[in-house]
Parts: C-alpha cells; sequence; structure tokens
C-alpha cells in the first residue's frame, strides 16, 4: 500500500487516464450516450446539408447561378468551421450539454427563419449564420465522447455518433426533396426546423452530464493557444486534418453537383426522384460502426485505406450513364466516405491524450473548410467540363488523401516499434 500511496502525488497521463469513471459498452449509460449523440449527429447534418436536394430549385427562385446557388452550402459550413474555434474553447469553460443544446435549438430555429426571407443575400445570411451556431455542436460532441467513453469503446461510439450524421444527413436531403415537390421548398425547411427542434429538445433530456470533464474557472486565451499548437504541430494529427478535409471535400463536391446531373438527359429525373439518391447514407449508417468495430479490431490504417479504395471505385462508378450503376456507385462512395470520417475522427480522440475539445475542433475546423472550399471549387470544374471533369477533380483530392494516410500509417508502425 505505501508503494501505491507514494506515486499519488506525482500522476502521469497514464494514472489520469485510469482514474477516469469511464461509461463502457453494455452499461446504462453509455447506451443513452450512444442514443443522444446519434441525435447529435442527425440535428447537425440534416440541417446543413437539407438545402443540397433544391439547389435547382434554388437556382430557379433566386435567378443565380448553379457556382451561387452551392454556397447556401458552403457559406454555412464556413462559418461553421470558423465558429467551431470559438466553441471549442469556450466549452472548456461552460461545459458541454448546455452549449451542445442552445446551438441546436437555435440552428433550427434559424432553419426555420430562412424559410421566410425573399432575398438571396439575405438568405445566404441566414444560413451562415445557421451554420456560426451550429459550431458549438461537432467538437464538443466528439470531445464529449472521447471523455466519457472507455478508450477500448470510443471507436464503435464514434460510429454510432457518425452514423447519426449519416442519418441526419439523408433525412434532410430525402425529406426536404419530397416536400419540395408536394409543397414548397420554403414549407420544408420550416417542417424539418421543426423536427430538428424537438430532437434536440428530447438531447437536452437525455444525455448524462459529463463525469470526467473539467471545467475551467476563465477564459485563458494563451492556454488555448498552446492547446491548439501542440496539435496542429504533431505530423500525425496534421495528417488526419488533411485526411478529413480531402475526404469530405470530395463527398460533399458529388453530392452538391449530382442533382444537376440527374435533372439532365439521359437520366431527366425530377426533384423527389432526384432525393431518393439520398437514401444512399443507410449505406453510411452501417459502414459507420462497422468501420469504429474494425478499428478497434485490427488496427485504423488498414480501414482508412479500405474507405479510400471504395470511395473511389463508387465515384467512377458515376461516370456510367446508366442509372443503376450511377446509383451502386453513389452507394459505395457513401460507404467509403463513412468509412474514413469514422475512423479518421476516433484516431483524432485516441491521439489526443489531453487538451481533446481542441484536437477534434481542429479536426473538425479542417473537415468543415474542406467541405466549404474544395465544395464550391467544384462548380468551376462542372461548368468548364461537366461530370467528367468533375470525377478527376475530386480523384486528385482523394489521391492526395491516400499519399497522408500512407504516411500516417508507416509514422503509426514506427512509433510502435
Amino acid at each position: 500500500m505505501g508503494s501505491i500511496d507514494s506515486h499519488q502525488g506525482n500522476k502521469t497521463p497514464f494514472h489520469k487516464e485510469e482514474s477516469k469513471i469511464w461509461t463502457e459498452r453494455g452499461s446504462k449509460d453509455y447506451l443513452v450516450t450512444s442514443f443522444a449523440l446519434f441525435l447529435v449527429g442527425f440535428i447537425t447534418f440534416s440541417l446543413l446539408y437539407c438545402v443540397q436536394p433544391i439547389l435547382p430549385e434554388l437556382t430557379r427562385y433566386f435567378h443565380v447561378s448553379v457556382t451561387e446557388s452551392s454556397f447556401a452550402i458552403s457559406l454555412t459550413t464556413g462559418f461553421l468551421a470558423v465558429s467551431i474555434f470559438c466553441s471549442g474553447a469556450t466549452a472548456e469553460s461552460l461545459g458541454r450539454k448546455g452549449i451542445m443544446f442552445f446551438s441546436m435549438a437555435s440552428a433550427s430555429f434559424m432553419n426555420i427563419f430562412a424559410a421566410f426571407l425573399p432575398s438571396w443575400n439575405v438568405f445566404l445570411i441566414a444560413r451562415a449564420c445557421e451554420g456560426f451556431v451550429l459550431g458549438g455542436v461537432p467538437a464538443v460532441a466528439m470531445a464529449y465522447l472521447s471523455e466519457e467513453i472507455h478508450p477500448k469503446n470510443l471507436g464503435y461510439a464514434m460510429g454510432i455518433y457518425v452514423g447519426g450524421t449519416a442519418f441526419g444527413g439523408m433525412f434532410g436531403r430525402v425529406a426536404v426533396g419530397i416536400m419540395t415537390e408536394f409543397t414548397s421548398w420554403q414549407m420544408a425547411l420550416r417542417i424539418l426546423g421543426t423536427v430538428d427542434l424537438l430532437a434536440a429538445i428530447i438531447f437536452g433530456l437525455c444525455l448524462p452530464t459529463s463525469k470526467n470533464f473539467i471545467k475551467r474557472t476563465r477564459f485563458d486565451v494563451k492556454y488555448h493557444a498552446k492547446a491548439w499548437s501542440q496539435h496542429i504541430t504533431r505530423p500525425d494529427m496534421f495528417l488526419l486534418f488533411g485526411i478529413g478535409g480531402l475526404a469530405v471535400g470530395s463527398f460533399i463536391t458529388i453530392f452538391n453537383f449530382i442533382d444537376f446531373r440527374l435533372v439532365l438527359p439521359p437520366f431527366s429525373l425530377s426533384s423527389s426522384q432526384i432525393s431518393f439518391i439520398f437514401l444512399s447514407y443507410i449505406s453510411g449508417m452501417m459502414a459507420s460502426p462497422a468501420a469504429g468495430s474494425w478499428s478497434d479490431r485490427i488496427g485504423r490504417g488498414p480501414v482508412l485505406i479500405a474507405g479510400i479504395a471504395i470511395m473511389l471505385s463508387g465515384m467512377w462508378l458515376t461516370l456510367s450513364n446508366y442509372l443503376l450503376l450511377m446509383v451502386c456507385g453513389i452507394l459505395i462512395f457513401t460507404t467509403g466516405f463513412f468509412t474514413i470520417h469514422s475512423v479518421a475522427s476516433g484516431w483524432v480522440g485516441q491521439l489526443a491524450r489531453q487538451n481533446k475539445g481542441h484536437a477534434t475542433s481542429l479536426y473538425l475546423l479542417c473537415y468543415y473548410m474542406g467541405s466549404s472550399i474544395f465544395g464550391s471549387l467544384g462548380g468551376v470544374f462542372w461548368t468548364s467540363g461537366g461530370w467528367p471533369r468533375l470525377i478527376a477533380y475530386t480523384s486528385c483530392l482523394l489521391a492526395i488523401a491516400t499519399i497522408f494516410s500512407t504516411i500516417l500509417i508507416r509514422r503509426h508502425a514506427l512509433s510502435i516499434k
């Protein structure tokens, strides 16, 4: 006993990890936490990307170009990325649960409000504000999981959260597309905002209070700057940030402009028919927890490389002019993306031994900036060369992600040796 007590005054990071009150798989708290964080992913992504199936409608209603219509998404994700910095630091002083609830409820109200706006510029401002208030969700949610869930179960729990983002992205796109066909895009946005507001209330009632979060009494600029610099200067973290940004940039580019491809011959699909393409997110819902489980078993590196290969193969299938092959390609492509995102986000949480909120905020900053910048740039390639040039562009992005992944895996193998 004496030898144990003598070390209590000088705990190592390992001992600090062991002293935490972990939530383990199979417990009631684990199930409730997983459900609540599933709702977080659902709300965030349904609000972020609900305008994607109505981009052709927005071009007609507001008389804007195809590239300009994509700003309704890229501005939202861009301001979300900036906001993540603020929320990642603020949550260290305010806590996790409260800031997530406030952000989701505010964004839901903003989505309802945006549907009443008659001007394109004002509509974009509303979408930018919606993205900014949503910044209090993704980084904080990932940090909450990393702090509360036992490391051996983190991959699966993170996969459930990412599965929620897949379901939210699918629901927002499909529901808004179908409702637009039978009512109007304005009514569709109002209904979705109401549904997400109710989901935010359920989240607030369900999520257990943090057990391992240590609240900081004051906002210390030097502390936050040091925490961010420690993560961004680590090569492994830098590579993961880049992989996340490149993967989501490719993903959003394809889904931003696939509507415009499918309304043209030889497909000539209606808005409601196109919205069913987003049911491909079901494959992402299944792939995310599966990728997390496989990562826990065989390691993250092989699963990450497999995700990129799957994403590329699906993307190339969409070059076909046969609808069945196009749909199969989208399903495979979506599976690959959510595999990558599940693995990369979980890996960031594992590598960040401390200041996990700062690590996840940096990952998500790169993730959403990749969505915003690469997604908008895709409009240039679509306008100049159609779908083949767009595929060439996204293939280049994923080629760079492959290089980053290879370097990361080699570095990880050397560190183990």
